[in-house]
């Protein structure tokens, strides 16, 4: 009996060995402790830097996007005025005297030109009849008219627009009333 006293007892002590063999494995020592926090501190450092580099990178490209989408903005239109400039060119080199075949050229480059307006939401402002509406219109003059007051009466130099905003105002002449 007394042995098996002995056991529980041996049991014990075993146990706390252990316990005190556990602590002294999971507690670190203050100089692993610091080569870890260093550790760890280098690759916060460079996971930032590697941010930051990767930020710059990003606002660098941004930036010669926008400088190739300023500078390019307007090839497609340009293409497409070539060949209005193609065609007025042509018109000037035929050598007959024939002003109806001048008129007809004329008439289809106008075509030709209008089609591209369409084509970029180029649109007219040509008032005439309308009230007066100085962010599209620019009065030149008023004069006796039939009109009700501030009211388009003639167009002199009609006004155009891209997209809804104002390119040129039109110039009109609108009634005293």
């Amino acid at each position: 009996m007394e042995q098996q006293e002995n056991k529980p007892q041996q049991d014990e002590a075993t146990v706390d060995t252990g316990a005190e063999a556990a602590v002294g494995e999971v507690m670190p020592s203050l100089e692993e402790s610091l080569q870890a926090a260093e550790r760890k501190a280098q690759e916060h450092y460079d996971a930032w830097m590697y941010a930051k580099a990767e930020s710059e990178n990003i606002r660098r490209r941004a930036s010669e996007d926008v400088s190739k989408a300023q500078k390019f903005a307007v090839e497609r239109f340009s293409n497409e005025m070539l060949a209005v400039k193609d065609s007025l060119e042509a018109g000037l080199a035929v050598q007959t005297e024939n002003i109806e075949s001048f008129k007809s050229g004329m008439e289809l480059t106008l075509k030709q030109l209008s089609s591209v307006f369409d084509k970029f939401n180029i649109k007219e402002i040509n008032p005439v009849g309308e009230k007066l509406d100085p962010h599209k219109h620019q009065a030149i003059s008023m004069v006796d008219s039939d009109q009700p007051a501030n009211t388009v009466v003639s167009v002199m130099q009609k006004g155009y627009s891209l997209n809804d905003r104002v390119l040129r105002p039109a110039m009109v002449m609108v009634a005293k009333g």
